[in-house]
This record gives C-alpha cells, structure tokens and sequence, in this order.
C-alpha cells in the first residue's frame, strides 16, 4: 500500500524509538530457580509497573519500534539529527512503499551543499530500488519482502545512530501497523562508505538488509526449544587467572566436565533429523543412514572444535577470551540448526544482566550465553573468519576450522553483549 502524506506524529529528533521486548529465548532454557536475591524480584515489579505507565504513553504517541540489523545482535534506539520527515514519498517503479527523505537532509542556512547531498541520496536509493525491482526474483528476501508488504517505507536520514552514539548504514524499523517495517538509511553513511551516486554498490548491501525487514516485519510466536536441565551448583567454574595457569590438558579435562554440569552442544530445533550432511571439506552432501545420523555427526564436529579451543596454543594466544569464555561458565550452550531463511552462519546471544544467575560452588553472578551455527550457512565477506572457510558451508568445516569460527565468534561478541544486556531476537524464523 503506497503512502504518499504520512508525518511521524513527533519530530525524528525529539526521541529515539524504544526498542521491542525481545523475548528471554535463552533464558528459557535456564532453571527459574536461580534468578538473583529477592531485590530482583522487587526491582522486576517495579520496573513491571513502570512499564505499563509506559506502554499507555507509547500508545497515544504511536512511535515505531525501531530493531538493530547489524551482527544481527544489536537492538538500538534511532536518534535522528532531523525534524520532521517530508510528506511526499518517491515512488519506486511497481513498489508497494516509496522513498522518503527527512527534512534534515535538504538545504541548510548556508546554501545548497547538504541540499545536493541530500539529492544525491535520494537518486542513488531511488536508483538502487528500481534495478532491484527490474531484477527482483534474484534477491529472495527482497522478493519475500514484496511479497508480504512489509516494507511501509524507506526514509533517507541525515544520520541513524544508536543510544551509544554509534552511526549505522541501514536500521529496520517497526511500525505501529503489525507485520510492517520502516527502512531508514543514513546519508552520511552513505557518503562515507563511498556509496553515494553509486547504485550498482548499494544495490548487494540493501538486498542483504532485507533479511531482517522480513524477520522483523514476522511478528508470529515461534517454538522454544528444548535443552537439557543444568545442574549449576557444581559447575566446576575457573576464574580466569586459573584456567591462564592450566595446560592445555589441563583445559581439555575440565571443559569435559563441564559437558557433564551445563554446558551443552544441540541441535537446537531439531531441524536436522532426516537431513543430508556435508562431507568435510567439501560441498557434497551426504544422505544420513538414521535420521540422527546428521545431528550426531556436526555433534562431534562441534565438540571437537570447542576441545580444540580449550586445548591448542594458537587459541590461547589469538582468541584468549573465547578460551575464558569456555571455562569460566559465560557459555552454556554451543548450538547448531539449519535455519535456511537467516542469511549468517554465527551469532552469540547473551541473557539481560538483571536476569543473570548464580552458578558454581564460589556463588558466581554470569550471564549465560548461548552460541548459534547456522550449520548449512557459509560465511559472509564482512565476518572475520570469511577467509579461512574458503566458501565452505559452517557443516563442512574441519573440526580445526570451526574451531577458529567459533572461536572467533566469541571473541568478537560476547562481552559487547553483555554489557548491553539483552537477548537478540534474529531467529524468528527458526523452523517451525
């Protein structure tokens, strides 16, 4: 549905937009017992009133919730440095949604500079969008995306950036219509990352994007899935300054207790049963001779990797932190599924602080996390471990491999994650 006069009912720059309840996926898989202290559970109720109060606001002022779609991991509050967005959209040849620049982006007190940037934008976007239509059966989520109207709109800001300050290319916004999304793109972030009057380099980086509008945009309550209890008492936990002093073997034995207390590795929705596996080193696929032979397979893989990690130098000294990570009761789950309609291979997840637990005889608080592999996946260009998987998919990695995938994946996000608090919502789509 095209809308050709709609205005935000408050400026883009007055507030930024709340971000969505995300859902305590991982946490569900944790007893309930072991919340922190009976200040917790005040503090939960008064932040449950507060939040009511809150949502009555939210209502009348009917502000889009606003997602993070980068690393998949991040949720962030839109500031914008613009008033009002213009009411006339520019329409994209045979599109359901228009493009929309903010009043920001146009002339400014000294001329016409920001103006002709801001044109700028707007024709490499404009531009970008039709070659996409032109050729849209070869940008699935973008196809899907038309498909279930859930792009309302694409408003170009002067900036989109997050409660920390941090500036982003390309956010998926919510909506206050259910199964819709807004698209907001920086110019800045246009210009600097050498996009602008540059369709043909824009166009790969939006039809990426479109996996999280139809992620975002599917508002549909999804399974949990099931883990095996933890008993966390006796949790051998290390502090980090032991386990700098174990050996590798050392490091091998203990995280084989470990898999005896809590720390698991799953297929995480049983979405392997039945299927084909790769060959290692290969993009050969193997039927399974049982149904579980799949899963039992990248099992091993996966559990020879961590052992891998937690054993052998080159971790110690290139990955320090996933090693820690490991054996120091920050990972719980080490999880692996076919999700064929999420485009990465590796994501973390990290439980909210205010929801963390006590663990280990020395009465640890963590945060427990959980790491995904998206196991029929190959790596992006943009992860850090693209170049080692030589475009294999996650399940035909060597064990060595997906050693250092995993690995680096931890390094790179666990502890971001932490200190923002909060579980990433990017597996809405997980089989059903």
């Amino acid at each position: 549905m095209n809308s050709h006069y709609v205005l935000f009912r408050t400026p883009l720059n007055s507030q930024p937009y709340p971000t969505a309840n995300a859902g305590q996926e991982l946490l569900s898989d944790l007893r309930s017992g072991q919340r922190i202290g009976s200040h917790a559970s005040k503090r939960f109720w008064a932040n449950s009133l507060g939040g009511v109060i809150l949502g009555f606001v939210w209502m009348g002022a009917v502000v889009p919730l606003a997602m993070g779609s980068h690393k998949g991991s991040e949720e962030h509050h839109v500031v914008s440095d613009t008033g009002t967005e213009q009411s006339v959209g520019h329409a994209i040849a045979g599109a359901p949604f228009q493009v929309y620049l903010s009043e920001g982006v146009g002339p400014d007190k000294e001329g016409t500079p920001v103006q002709a940037k801001g044109d700028a934008a707007l024709r490499t976007v404009v531009k970008a969008f039709n070659y996409m239509m032109e050729h849209r059966t070869e940008y699935i989520r973008f196809d899907e995306a038309l498909t279930k109207d859930a792009l309302q709109k694409v408003i170009i800001e002067p900036k989109v950036v997050n409660r920390d300050g941090k500036e982003f290319l390309l956010l998926v916004a919510r909506t206050a219509q259910p199964n819709r999304v807004n698209l907001l793109i920086s110019a800045s972030a246009l210009e600097e990352k050498g996009y602008l009057n540059d369709p043909d380099q824009l166009v790969p980086v939006l039809a990426r994007e479109f996996q999280w509008v139809v992620s975002k945009s599917d508002t549909t309550p999804k399974r949990q899935a099931k883990v095996l209890p933890s008993d966390f008492k006796r949790a051998p936990i290390k502090t980090n300054h032991e386990i700098a002093k174990m050996s590798g073997e050392e490091r091998e034995h203990l995280l084989q207790e470990l898999f005896r207390t809590y720390l698991t590795t799953i297929d995480r929705y049983r979405s392997l049963e039945g299927q084909s596996y790769y060959e290692t080193g290969s993009t050969t696929r193997i039927s399974p001779a049982q149904p579980d032979s799949t899963t039992k397979l990248y099992d091993i893989r996966v559990r020879e990797a961590l052992q891998k990690i937690v054993r052998e130098p080159y971790f110690q000294e290139q990955t320090p932190k996933a090693v820690r990570s490991l054996l120091n009761g920050k990972v719980w789950n080490v999880a692996f599924a076919d999700i064929p309609d999420r485009d990465w291979a590796t994501r973390t997840r990290v439980v909210p602080k205010e929801q963390s637990i006590i663990v280990g005889e020395q009465d640890n608080t963590i945060q427990p996390a959980m790491v995904l592999i998206n196991i029929h996946r190959s790596a992006s260009p943009d992860d850090p471990f693209f170049a080692e998987t030589n475009g294999l998919p996650m399940g035909a990695l060597p064990a060595e491999i997906l050693a250092r995938v995993i690995a680096r994946e931890i390094q790179d996000n666990i502890t971001e994650k932490s200190m923002r608090g909060h579980v990433a919502q990017d597996e809405l789509s997980a089989p059903q």
